[in-house]
């Protein structure tokens, strides 16, 4: 009964955890929009029907029943489109009537006496400024919990201290479990290296953990190092001699690199065959925002390599095959992994909590990247259409041109319809991936 309730536990702080995030989201589009005088008709979070909601001045403010994202709803988002001229209408009946429905949508949010106070008559920058507002809102929730995570629960760090030593040096992929008896010694076994010693230097050079040593370990193959230990309060000098060895060289999802002809690649480097024992370590602030860039790598490699992925998904949820732990996953998904880590009682509660911070942060910086595509309707699309409009109206003025005028983000609306649709079937398939065949976090 107790892991079913830390489950819920950890689902409905997840759950409460993105709402919060999406509610500031829409916080970062409202407050630039209200600053420069668009009238806001709605802030809603969540989708369907209405469960609350209370009017404050012009704009209502409510949450809806389905919790997944939300929404302000801007006077004049769209153009009114142009007439007269000839031109020439759409031969797909449906798209054109989306696009007017649009039009007609927009134009219905602006009352008589408030045309100055539309999204589409603001400046470019002034737009897109309004529509960053709710990525990057999500961007700064993400460093403040990267700080909290790094700068206060710390992360795992190999120490200088010794955890394991091997007796004997076996080559890369080998499967044994025992040392065969033609197998050599591996070198700080031989050196007489112990677990519990406490690496000091490596020929003279103060080492600050287990990083920097297997650095300098792997790259000193052949070369008989000085190793000072300290071994309970007393520093020894071993003499130890990394062996020349190969490992798999690995991608940076940690699968194995192949060659072109499919075999794994692997590098030769020094071995002396020890493992370090792992500590908490807080990190300074100097260490936040190179994390948060490395996750907003990770998520840009993962959109970029979207499709690729899904195809993977799709093996996984009806074919079992393994799904990557590195890939997409849905709402479900990220709900569970949170369960999953609440109930595990085998951590301490301090490293579920910190655990809980971190997958909250990086949904943060999944959910920045990924507002910035430049794709209707998420942010990018509204953001590229305003960029656009500065180059037309640039060029315009640069060949004494008339005035273009804003562009007509409406005629969009097709591409938006096909992509809400994508969206849709994606977001079914990961979530039906995630409950038949959950990535395993702990695997």
């Amino acid at each position: 009964m107790q892991t079913i309730l830390l489950f819920v536990l950890g689902v409905l702080v997840m759950v409460v955890g993105l709402a919060v995030s999406i509610a500031l989201h829409e916080v970062g589009h409202l407050v630039p929009a209200k600053k420069f005088g668009v009238k806001v008709g709605q802030y809603m979070i969540g989708f369907g029907p209405t469960v609350f909601s209370r009017k404050k001045g012009e704009t209502e403010y409510g949450v809806k029943a389905l919790p997944l994202g939300g929404y302000i709803s801007m006077s004049g988002m769209f153009p009114p489109g142009k007439t007269g001229g000839g031109a020439r209408q759409s031969s797909t009946g449906f798209f054109n009537t989306l696009v007017q429905d649009a039009r007609t949508a927009s134009a219905e949010t602006v009352d008589e006496g408030d045309e100055s106070r539309t999204f589409y008559r603001l400046p470019v920058y002034k737009r897109v400024i309004i529509m960053l507002g709710g990525p990057f809102m999500n961007l700064l929730i993400a460093i403040v919990l990267f700080a909290v995570l790094l700068c206060g629960f710390g992360v795992q760090q190999a120490s200088t201290t010794v955890g394991s030593v091997s007796t004997c040096v076996l080559p890369a992929g080998s499967t044994e479990t025992s040392c065969p008896s033609d197998a050599p010694e591996a070198p700080a076994y031989a050196a007489g290296m112990l677990n519990g010693d406490r690496i000091v230097s490596i020929d003279g050079t103060t080492v600050t953990d287990g990083d920097q040593i297997t650095s300098i370990l792997q790259r000193s193959p052949g070369d008989t190092l000085d190793v000072v230990v300290d071994r309970d309060g007393t520093e020894r000098t071993l003499q130890v001699t990394p062996a020349l060895s190969e490992r798999y060289v690995t991608t940076s999802s940690g699968a194995v690199a192949t060659n072109p002809d499919g075999s794994s690649q692997t590098q030769e480097v020094g071995f002396v065959g020890i493992g370090f024992a792992y500590e908490k370590v807080r990190e300074p602030v100097t260490a936040v925002l190179p994390a948060v860039g490395d996750n907003i790598a990770h998520v840009v490699g993962v959109i970029v390599t979207l499709p690729q992925r899904l195809v993977g998904v799709a093996q996984a949820a009806f074919g079992g095959a393994e799904r990557d732990p590195n890939g997409p996953v849905s709402v479900v998904g990220v709900g569970r992994m949170a369960g999953e880590i609440a109930s595990l009682d085998t951590i301490p509660v301090v490293d579920r909590i910190s655990t809980l911070v971190g997958l909250l942060a990086s949904l943060n910086v999944a959910l920045f990247v990924f507002n910035l595509v430049p794709l209707m309707p998420l942010d990018g699309g509204h953001v590229a259409g305003a960029l656009i409009e500065a180059i037309r109206r640039g060029f315009a003025k640069l060949f004494r041109r008339p005035d273009p005028g804003p562009v007509d983000t409406a005629k969009a609306i097709p591409v938006t319809f096909a992509i809400v649709i994508l969206l849709g079937g994606m977001t079914v398939l990961l979530t039906y991936a995630d409950i038949v065949n959950p990535i395993d976090i702990f695997g």
